[in-house]
């Protein structure tokens, strides 16, 4: 199964993108070569970037905050394990305190360091870090392996509190929901949404041995989802059988 992610509003659509360049990162991290250490400085760079918007540390703790609040209510609840409840409680303390303690906005150390700044300029044109347009980053790439991450660990370490609160957010929005196996008949799906609930996020596995494609699209009122298949040219055509896909809908 293929699982597709569908963000209700611009707020869960940054949580996914700092996801998606955070695992990256991990994975980058990981390695020992030069070139995958340039594009881990390069994926740094990308969630400055995306986590440069000044009001992405307030929303994280506003949703930290309301994600307490209702996890709270359900002490005292018997259907509901105390230990795990309190275990979640702590989690979200934890993440909320880290965002407290980090000065500025997030990534704000990283914009303030004057090699890191020279890199990052020169790595937005094609081909501009090469050696004779920056000889001090051709330099830095000759550096020993375990020179080059213990910076780099270090740069990532100033990214550390955004990223446990974004990754805790969006596993605490997943579990939120729950799969329904749904019919798409004719390659086409559209549900109308219960009123009064607030959904952020749509999650859809499809099997990837049908080789199709989901457009989704949606708003506080409704969801669609229109299947497509790709040709041996790439292009995009409307599929016309019916097919089951799971479907989880999450606020």
């Amino acid at each position: 199964m293929i699982l597709y992610e569908y963000p209700f509003n611009e707020r869960i659509r940054t949580y996914l993108r700092l996801e998606h360049l955070l695992r990256r990162l991990g994975e980058l991290l990981a390695r020992q070569t030069p070139l995958d250490h340039h594009f881990a400085l390069i994926t740094l760079f990308e969630i400055v970037e995306v986590a440069g918007r000044s009001e992405l540390k307030p929303d994280l703790m506003r949703d930290l905050d309301r994600h307490k609040s209702q996890l709270a209510a359900f002490r005292g609840n018997p259907a509901v394990s105390e230990a795990t409840l309190e275990q979640a409680l702590q989690r979200i303390d934890h993440a909320f305190t880290g965002l407290v303690r980090q000065p500025g906005k997030v990534g704000g150390e990283l914009l303030d360091h004057e090699w890191l700044t020279s890199v990052r300029s020169r790595a937005a044109i094609p081909a501009g870090t090469c050696s004779f347009d920056l000889p001090a980053y051709h330099a830095w790439q000759h550096r020993s392996a375990k020179e080059r991450l213990h910076e780099l660990h270090g740069w990532a370490q100033t990214l550390a509190p955004m990223g446990q609160a974004v990754q805790l957010l969006l596993q605490l929005l997943r579990e939120s929901g729950r799969a329904q196996r749904v019919m798409a008949q004719a390659g086409q799906y559209q549900q109308n949404l219960p009123a009064g609930r607030s959904f952020q996020l749509l999650r859809l596995s499809i099997d990837g041995a049908l080789g199709l494609l989901p457009e989704i699209s949606g708003n506080r009122l409704m969801v669609a989802i229109r299947l497509l298949r790709q040709d041996e040219k790439g292009k995009l055509g409307a599929a016309k059988e019916d097919t089951v896909v799971d479907l989880t809908l999450c606020a």
